[in-house]
């Protein structure tokens, strides 16, 4: 089924809804203002400002009002910020919400695979998961982030998906970049969550950004995707909500965990990071295990690669 996602006004979704009020749906998805059924397509706008057409006529009907589409326009940022600003920041008050929080570790270290996680904290919950330490993984060590994943894994609902490098070096081969990996990643674990907890409704999706929204959105281009009421992306999420404190904290636990495994596979402790002593590990490997090896341990892509096989050859080689 083919998918479009439209970005557009207040003015151009009740110029669309005025368009199709034959074919409009009694039905509405969660934090939709409505939905309609043309022929061979299904059009639903979003308070969050898309519209999402699928079905086989899915690119004909938005092709209507392509040029027409409005991007969130960003506000000039100050001459001393780096920070752009987008139609997606989350509100002032967001850190007393009930939120769906989405992040992802892994994505700059060579050995180990790439795991999201999207957690859900309600309101009532926020004063607990403090007082349970839960705070920007950054500032916590490995060991207190196991002691705090496994107090709170019972009580958050969570969703985790963890990329392991064979499936990510294919994916990687077949021209998808690493963002795209991370997108379709955070998309699923957010859309496994959102049923997960149905029939009750987050207020809203936060997501560490890593894109801005435009190509957030665009990599999801012919995919399903999640819904709900509003969805913010911000940097530094961690510290806006809980809820992406809470998700980065059991991704990072399930990214240790399966460190270990590794390291217990290969026989030796493999070192996390990207470093000099990456590719000294990834030399050790290509001499105890093969250079294929590297596949099922690695993101092979990195340039760590070509330097642990120039430090294999320099003192394992004959």
């Amino acid at each position: 089924m083919s998918h479009v996602v439209l970005l557009t006004s207040p003015v151009q979704i009740q110029a669309m809804k005025v368009h199709y009020v034959n074919a409009l749906v009694s039905k509405l998805p969660p934090g939709s203002i409505f939905s309609a059924k043309p022929p061979l397509c299904t059009v639903t706008a979003y308070k969050s400002g898309k519209v999402l057409f699928q079905g086989k006529n899915a690119e004909i009907e938005a092709a209507k009002w392509q040029k027409d589409a409005a991007v969130p326009k960003e506000k000039p940022a100050s001459a001393t910020s780096t920070v752009k600003v987008h139609g997606y920041l989350p509100p002032a008050n967001i850190a007393t919400m009930s939120v769906i929080g989405s992040d992802e570790v892994g994505t700059g270290d060579y050995f180990g695979p790439i795991t999201v996680v999207a957690a859900y904290a309600k309101k009532e919950q926020l004063l607990l998961l403090k007082e349970l330490g839960v705070q920007d993984s950054k500032n916590l060590k490995d060991p207190q982030i196991i002691e705090i994943a496994k107090q709170i894994k019972d009580v958050v609902p969570f969703s985790l998906l963890t990329c392991d490098n064979p499936k990510y070096n294919m994916l990687q081969a077949k021209g998808m970049s690493q963002g795209k990996i991370k997108a379709l990643l955070h998309n699923q674990a957010i859309k496994h969550l959102i049923q997960k907890i149905q029939p009750e409704q987050a207020e809203a999706v936060l997501i560490d950004q890593f894109a801005q929204p435009n190509v957030f959105f665009n990599y999801l281009i012919g995919q399903e995707q999640f819904q709900a009421n509003a969805t913010y992306l911000s940097t530094k999420a961690e510290g806006i909500h809980l809820s992406v404190a809470a998700a980065s904290i059991l991704a990072r636990y399930a990214f240790v965990k399966r460190f270990d495994l590794l390291s217990e596979k290969a026989g030796f402790r493999i070192p996390k990071g990207a470093g000099f002593a990456v590719d000294e590990a990834a030399a050790r490997l290509i001499h105890e295990k093969g250079i294929d090896a590297l596949n099922d341990f690695t993101k092979t892509h990195f340039a760590n690669t070509e330097k642990a096989k120039r430090i294999y050859q320099k003192k394992y080689g004959k």
